[in-house]
């Protein structure tokens, strides 16, 4: 039996937190944590630490080679591939000749992909309206759906009526990563030219300020941060328009948010962990989603599904789930956002795959308008395709999103989760999302945590080995590789931050959040106290620690091309 992941919805998970947690009420001493005088160096990567104050650098030949493209798509998932596509069959049909230039960080397509996943198919049929003709693995529709509230011991059945977003009739249950190689092998046929392996790992600009392409990662560094003899620089491309479809919290899309001020006008964007639907908004720093994950299993509900099935992989990602409220702006003067980066996610619906591949049809074909207009006028060297945000809002999508708008801040009132339920049943399932108001969400989640001497500390029972499992074996059954021998792409903007903060003040959560087992306080070798150990070839790329982090001190970025999980058909 596969069982990768486990999802439930925010209104399930909230009454599933709600169970009675065992306690232990050692008191928290801070002083406990203290840090010796000198931090020990943990971050060397160079986005820390520039090469160019650093000797070891001196006389390294630092040029890129660089190739030139109409349009680059950084991300080959749902929405990068089916923009590549649309473009291609676009410039088929019109017998026009348009490079097309797709990136992606994992060394094989779909390798990186992690999903349920329910798939809502309109918006693949519309792309691939001769599907079947071609053997896409859409094999099992769906044939019933369950729903339902658990307490300690018992499953409170609720019905799902027609018309609410958790219906899933008509819709499939596929392995998303075999369907994203699938998508792949039609964009290759179609002229994309597709270059797994290659991790975008930074923008490049014009002389305007307009996006001009991107480089991917340079290889051959070694773990201090000193060149290797092997070291080589990363490839520039370079495009009319750049195609930013990284996933969930992208970490070149949190640069151009700042660099565009693309959240100006939204609420912040909050997340999900897809272990399975834990909300990354919790308070007590001592939960561990992980632990969490493997306590619901042994629920009577669910151990009888899981008995006498055999765990064959393991993994876990981060999900957007802000909604329609944290949307940023899409447009910006040489690139635009699709798919899961800037978030389309319908949260009660639990899917944003149909959503994610439609807004890369609508940006592709808004770009192909552009590319070809006779009276093509543009202010900067980089295309500014503003129409893809106006067709977008004019779209199935951005209606769909609204109208669930609600539903999710909704359980955050004072009746919590069955104030979250009501408030479905009225304003979603009688009026479709038409009251007058649109509720805010409560800040960041990295705002969320509380002090650890003001929560309790979470015991969690040991895993039995048969329905639930320790952390490390977990790990190993995701793939997960990484060049040993390079600097930490989990890096930090001050070393000192996670004893003296995190650990002093949230007892460490890091430790905690992480579903890889990255992060750990080790005994400093000399004195007393603590210090960070970063594992970085554990990361299974889920971005939980950069979104959850109190301090946002943890920064992400791209390992070397190739290096994560090796995820088969998740």
């Amino acid at each position: 039996m596969l069982v990768p992941l486990a999802k439930l919805s925010c209104l399930a998970y909230q009454c599933f937190h709600a169970l009675k947690i065992k306690k232990n009420y050692l008191p928290l001493c801070a002083t406990r944590w203290s840090s010796t005088s000198t931090v020990p160096r943990i971050t060397t990567h160079y986005t820390i630490y520039p090469r160019d104050k650093d000797k070891r650098w001196e006389g390294v030949n630092m040029e890129r080679f660089a190739e030139e493209a109409d349009v680059v798509i950084v991300g080959a998932g749902p929405a990068g591939l089916s923009a590549a596509v649309r473009l291609k069959q676009l410039a088929v049909a019109h017998e026009k000749d348009i490079r097309v230039c797709l990136v992606e960080k994992a060394a094989q397509i779909g390798a990186h992909t992690l999903s349920g996943a329910c798939l809502d198919p309109g918006a693949f049929k519309e792309l691939f309206p001769d599907w079947k003709e071609k053997g896409a693995p859409l094999n099992t529709p769906v044939t019933e759906d369950r729903f339902g509230i658990l307490t300690e011991k018992y499953r409170i059945p609720v019905p799902i009526l027609p018309g609410l977003p958790m219906n899933n009739h008509g819709n499939y249950i596929v392995r998303l990563g075999h369907l994203v190689s699938w998508m792949g092998e039609q964009a290759e046929a179609l002229g994309v030219e597709v270059y797994p392996g290659y991790a975008a790992a930074e923008v490049l600009f014009h002389d305007d300020g307009s996006v001009k392409g991107i480089a991917t990662n340079d290889v051959g560094i070694q773990k201090d941060g000193a060149p290797k003899a092997t070291f080589e620089r990363g490839l520039e491309l370079h495009a009319k328009v750049t195609i930013f479809a990284e996933g969930c919290h992208g970490h070149l899309a949190k640069q151009l948010y700042k660099k565009f001020d693309l959240r100006a006008n939204c609420e912040p964007q909050t997340y999900g962990i897809g272990l399975k639907e834990v909300g990354l908004d919790y308070q007590n720093p001592y939960l561990s989603p992980f632990r969490e994950f493997q306590r619901w299993k042994h629920h009577p509900s669910i151990r009888p599904t899981l008995e006498g099935g055999k765990r064959i992989a393991y993994g876990a990602r981060a999900l957007n789930e802000g909604g329609f409220q944290s949307i940023p702006k899409l447009t910006f003067p040489g690139g635009l956002l699709i798919g899961c980066s800037p978030g389309f996610m319908n949260v009660p619906k639990i899917k944003g795959t149909h959503t994610a591949m439609k807004s890369g049809i609508l940006a592709a074909e808004s770009i192909f308008n552009q590319l070809t207009s006779e009276n093509l006028q543009s202010k900067t060297i980089g295309l500014h395709v503003t129409e893809y945000e106006d067709n977008l809002k004019n779209s199935w999508v951005w209606k769909e999103l609204y109208s669930v708008r609600n539903i999710r801040p909704s359980c955050h009132g004072v009746l919590g989760v069955y104030g979250g339920m009501i408030y479905t049943g009225i304003f979603y399932w009688i009026l479709r999302g038409m009251e007058p108001w649109t509720l805010k969400h409560k800040g960041s989640d990295f705002e969320r945590l509380k002090p650890a001497k003001d929560c309790t500390p979470i015991e969690y029972p040991k895993p039995d080995g048969q329905i639930s499992f320790d952390l490390l074996s977990s790990v190993a059954l995701s793939g997960t590789n990484h060049e040993h021998d390079q600097p930490a792409h989990l890096t930090l903007r001050d070393d000192s931050i996670p004893v003296n903060r995190n650990l002093s003040i949230y007892d460490g959560p890091e430790q905690r959040f992480c579903p890889a087992g990255v992060y750990e306080f080790v005994p400093v070798e000399q004195g007393d106290g603590f210090r960070l150990q970063i594992n970085a070839q554990n990361c299974v790329h889920c971005k939980t620690c950069d979104i959850k982090d109190p301090s946002q001190n943890i920064n992400w970025v791209v390992p070397e091309g190739g290096g994560g999980p090796a995820y088969n058909g998740m």
